[in-house]
Parts: C-alpha cells; sequence; structure tokens
C-alpha cells in the first residue's frame, strides 16, 4: 500500500488546481492522527485530509463521512485559531519527498495579515502534521508531540524551531538525465538488485514502482547490477522515462487494484502493468486515494469485529468446558454411590447380627460373582436399622445429585454446541451486515452486554437483516444457506416451504441449507450438491465424509424458546459427502 512521492506529486498537481485560492471553513480532528479541512472555493466544497497515521498517512481529497468527537483535541483548536478564515496560497512538494506544504494566508488575534504553514509528513511510524510560522520557522504545534528523548534529530513542541527530516541524499528522477541515471546504477553493488537500487537511489519510488519499472522494461525482477549490460541500461532508463515525462507535465494515471473479491491490494499514480490478472479502476489521484483507504478502512474494521467476537465466544467457549468438566466428575463421583445402595440392602439382609456400637461388619457380599466377602463402616450412634436406612438415604441423594448434573451437563453441552455454531458464523461471515447480526444475536442471549441495547422492530429487523447466500445446482435448483443463526431461522421457518429440502450436517454445527423444490422432484445430483454446500458451510469444512441429513422441510420444527438456529427433525436421510471448493465456487450465485 504504497502512498509514495509520486503518489503525493500526483496528489500535489490536483490539489492545486483545485485548492489554491480556497477558503478553510472549518477544521476537525475526527481521529487521533487525522484532520479535515472543510474548503469552499468557487461556489465548490471540499474536504481534505491530511493524515499522520503509523501505516496509512496520506493527505488527499475525501468524500467520505467521518464522526467527530463531542470536544475537539487540542490539535484542532490550535489550527482553528490559526487556520479557519484563512486562504490557500500555495501547495509545495520538495522534490519527490513525501512531504507537502501548505501555505495558508490568515490573520492573528489582532486582524493583521499571517503566513501560517501546514506540512504533512509521510515518514511511516514517524508521520507528523504541524503548523508552523514561516517567518520565524517555529513550530506552533504539532499532531505529535516529542522531545529529544524520542528523537535526536529533532524535538516537535510548541516554540521549537521547525527542523525537516533527515534528507535520505536520493535524486529526483524528473531532473536527472540517462548519464546520471547509469552513473547511480553503476554506483551500487553489484550484487544488489536493480529494483532495490532504484527504491534506494532515487526519490518517490516505492517497492511496487521500481518493480513496475523494471516489469516495463521486460527484465527479470531479480535482475542484480551484475548483469546490466548497454541493452538492460538502454530499456530500463526508457522504462523511468515512460512515468517520469508524464509526471513532469502533470499528467498520472492514477489506478486501484482490487482481486475477484474486489478487495484492494495496491494502488498507484500510474498504471501497474506488473499486477497482471486484477481489475483495476483509474480514477483521479485523490478519488483512487480516498477510494482505497476507505476499502482498507473497512477490511480493518470487518477483521477487528471478526476478532472482538471470538474472544468473547472463545472465553465462553473456554468456560463452559471447564464447567462440563466439573458437572461430569460430579456425576462420575455420584454414580459411585451405587455403593450405598449395596451396603444398606447387605446391612438389612444381615441385621440380626447388628447391635448397636459396632463400627462396622464383615458380610458376604452376594451381588459379588465371586461371593467375596465385604467389610461395611458403621455409625456407632446408630442402630442397625437407622445404619442401613442411612445408607439408603446416601444412595437416594446420590442418585438425585447424578441426575441434577447430568441435566445441567446437557445444558451446558447444548450451550457449547450453540456457541461453537455462532463462533462458526463469525468465521465465516463475509460483511459487517453478518457480523452486525451475529453481535446482536449475542446481544440478545446476554452474552454480550449492551447497557444502551434496545430491541430492534421488525421494520428495524427486516431492514437489517442479510439475505442468505445463493446458490444453483447443475439441474437448475435454486439452494439457499444461512448465514448465521438467526438467518437460519428466517430461512427455515419464514422462506422456506413444507415441500423444500432442508440440509444440515448430522451432528456438526453449520448453516442450514434449504433446496427450493417448486412443487417439483428433487433429482439426487442435486440433493448431493446440496450436501456438499452444507458440509462446506460447517465446521466439518476441512474433512472428508461428512454425514449430511436431509428431509422435507415440514418434518423441521424449532422448540419454543430454543436458541437461535436449533431445530429438531424426523424421518431425515443421510448422505455422505466431502466438502468441494471447486464445486461450491462454480454453483455460486452473484447478487
Amino acid at each position: 500500500m504504497p502512498f509514495d512521492g509520486l503518489m503525493l506529486t500526483a496528489i500535489k498537481s490536483e490539489l492545486s488546481k483545485t485548492l489554491v485560492g480556497a477558503k478553510i471553513d472549518k477544521i476537525y480532528q475526527p481521529a487521533k492522527t487525522d484532520i479535515v479541512l472543510n474548503i469552499r472555493h468557487h461556489r465548490e466544497r471540499f474536504r481534505l485530509l491530511l493524515s499522520a497515521h503509523s501505516r496509512d498517512a496520506r493527505v488527499h481529497l475525501s468524500t467520505q463521512p467521518n464522526e467527530n468527537p463531542t470536544q475537539p483535541p487540542t490539535f484542532c483548536m490550535v489550527l482553528r485559531k490559526h487556520l479557519e478564515g484563512g486562504s490557500i496560497k500555495e501547495i509545495e512538494q520538495p522534490g519527490l519527498e513525501r512531504v507537502l506544504k501548505i501555505h495558508v494566508a490568515a490573520r492573528d488575534e489582532l486582524g493583521r495579515p499571517s503566513e501560517k504553514l501546514l506540512i504533512c509528513e509521510i515518514m511511516g511510524k514517524h508521520s507528523n502534521i504541524l503548523l508552523v510560522d514561516p517567518t520565524v520557522n517555529i513550530i506552533t504545534d504539532g499532531i505529535r508531540r516529542y522531545s529529544h528523548e524520542v528523537s535526536r534529530h529533532r524535538e516537535v513542541l510548541p516554540g521549537r524551531p521547525y527542523i525537516p527530516a533527515p534528507a535520505q541524499n536520493k535524486l529526483n528522477p524528473l531532473q536527472v538525465d540517462e548519464d546520471t541515471f547509469r552513473n547511480v546504477i553503476f554506483a551500487a553493488p553489484l550484487e544488489n538488485r536493480v529494483v532495490k537500487v532504484l527504491q534506494n537511489g532515487f526519490e518517490g519510488l516505492s517497492t511496487v514502482m521500481a518493480r513496475e519499472i523494471v516489469f516495463r522494461a521486460q527484465l527479470s525482477e531479480e535482475l542484480a547490477v551484475n548483469y546490466c549490460g548497454e541493452h538492460e541500461m538502454r530499456v530500463l532508463w526508457q522504462a523511468l522515462q515512460s512515468l517520469s515525462v508524464p509526471a513532469s507535465n502533470g499528467q498520472f494515471q492514477s489506478t486501484i487494484i482490487e482481486d475477484n473479491n474486489k478487495n484492494p491490494v495496491e494502488f498507484a499514480a500510474f498504471d501497474l502493468t506488473i499486477l497482471e490478472g486484477y481489475t483495476r479502476h483509474h480514477g483521479s489521484p485523490s478519488e483512487i486515494a480516498d477510494n482505497f483507504f476507505a476499502a482498507v478502512k473497512l477490511i480493518d474494521r470487518f477483521k477487528g469485529e471478526i476478532q472482538s467476537l471470538k474472544t468473547k465466544l472463545n472465553k465462553e467457549v473456554k468456560r463452559l468446558k471447564k464447567k462440563m468438566s466439573l458437572q461430569t466428575e460430579s456425576a462420575d463421583t455420584a454414580q459411585k454411590a451405587e455403593n450405598y445402595r449395596v451396603f444398606g440392602e447387605l446391612l438389612t439382609a444381615n441385621i440380626y447380627r447388628l447391635d448397636k456400637g459396632n463400627t462396622e461388619i464383615e458380610v458376604n457380599n452376594f451381588y459379588d460373582p465371586e461371593g467375596k466377602s465385604i467389610v461395611i463402616p458403621l455409625d456407632a450412634r446408630l442402630s442397625p436399622a437407622a445404619n442401613a436406612q442411612s445408607y439408603f438415604k446416601k444412595y437416594v441423594k446420590a442418585k438425585k445429585t447424578r441426575k441434577a448434573a447430568l441435566e445441567q451437563a446437557r445444558k451446558s453441552k447444548a450451550e457449547l454446541d450453540y456457541l461453537q455454531g455462532v463462533l462458526l458464523n463469525v468465521e465465516q461471515a463475509t460483511s459487517l451486515v453478518d457480523l452486525s447480526e451475529i453481535r446482536q444475536e449475542l446481544i440478545e442471549q446476554g452474552y454480550i452486554g449492551d447497557k444502551n441495547h434496545k430491541a430492534p422492530t421488525k421494520k428495524e429487523k427486516k431492514k437489517a437483516a442479510s439475505p442468505p447466500l445463493p446458490f444453483k445446482s447443475s439441474d437448475g435448483f435454486s439452494i439457499l444457506v444461512g448465514r448465521n443463526n438467526k438467518q437460519n431461522d428466517r430461512l427455515t421457518m419464514k422462506l422456506a416451504k413444507d415441500n423444500d429440502i432442508w440440509l444440515h450436517t448430522k451432528d456438526i454445527p453449520g448453516s442450514h441449507v434449504i433446496i427450493k423444490t417448486q412443487g417439483m422432484k428433487v433429482p439426487d445430483h442435486t440433493i448431493h450438491q446440496a450436501a456438499v454446500i452444507a458440509a462446506f458451510y460447517s465446521q466439518a469444512r476441512n474433512s472428508q465424509n461428512v454425514p449430511v441429513d436431509y428431509t422435507p422441510r415440514k418434518n423441521v420444527k424449532k422448540p419454543r424458546g430454543a436458541k437461535p438456529g436449533y431445530v429438531i427433525y424426523e424421518q431425515q436421510r443421510t448422505a455422505v459427502v466431502t466438502p468441494d471448493a471447486k464445486l461450491i465456487s462454480s454453483l455460486e450465485q452473484k447478487y
């Protein structure tokens, strides 16, 4: 994800045409490292985003909405004081460095003209946004403050002189001639790859852009300086010129590259021909950067929500497993109390031999196949009959304890199965809508606390509900798959008709699957394909010979008060299949 010097040059060229002479209306700080300037120019309104994020630092026009804090941070207040109402005089970039300087004509507290300099430094974890008084080169403030304890090179504190980041001593590829270009290449160690030499020797080139130059020259990415001759140097120079000449004239072909799932892969100021087999979109530099980072932010939110839900669910699963272990141990202990019944019956049979005050008695155990004798402890304070009754009471109590422990263990096992099913839904979720439904389900079931939670209305539920995954069998039958427990309930109990076929992995957490029959007989081949889909969208995705039950939907019932996704069914048949990702892909339908 390279926001390199070339991309910043494209952005700077766009901003210079769009924003010079514009007025800064309002300033916001929606995130710890982000600043948004609301700008008005010739009756048009723009939102300029400046970010000092450690990974996603950047500058570009943005159309993405932001939620601003109720109380603006200190740096935001400083910018409002000095920049609001000012106009943008000039936007400059030193060479192809990842530094953008915005000159603003403003006024001081007494209404006198005052020039300010807003500097955005894009340098990975050292990125920063600074407000500087250019007349005396003094820092007014920075979005990241630090002293010499953090950086030996400079301090970013109010009142300190502004010192630019250390120079990298690279050449500007837009200004070098061919001889200088050759000298830079041949000055590098002979074993170094040309890609690395280009990146280290010239400003503005990220790794992917250096690779792009070598690719355009039709040379190997592994090419080392030692193997560069006249031909290699000539085609490398021509490839560099194919980028530097248009860039010098302000002509760019900003591009975003997406994979088959529309996830962003890369973006750049020029088309990345090195990335073949991907979908690419072109647009203005700001549009490309805005769309790319919006998609990245969405992916980050998606991953963060998955991790949050998985952490909560794994904690509950661990708690339940420990609880089940204790319940099983309690049941096993109670099972041993069968000895109490035997003791009671043996004492009753030998009561004529007992006297009050005895502490034990040895009797013949007629329950033992070998007829061995057994010693039974006695309470000397009790009569013979009372000792026998005491053992019978212990037996009855132990029996009840075992029954209760087994019932609790059964409930815990059902709850564990439910949570593991939810965990599977989280792992197989494909969108934030899916995860939102799962979170809502966990809130309703009491696993996630939400003081502000209010049960959604029927209208809200319908609006928020995501559709089931659609497939079509090779015989033309529609197959629908639930994405989560709440959707499984809707699919099975509301969308499916009585004569539709319902499928689910046998005794394995997974999605509900429905074959829409439309009143027709379903071929075995379609049932097999639907069973493969059911196995794939289950906990047994990576297994073989997975049993899948199927039955007409009319045979599926949901017990009153059962957890989401739980049903009982009868008159089922079972197919044994192996999940097949290629088959799934070939049957999947796009919305």
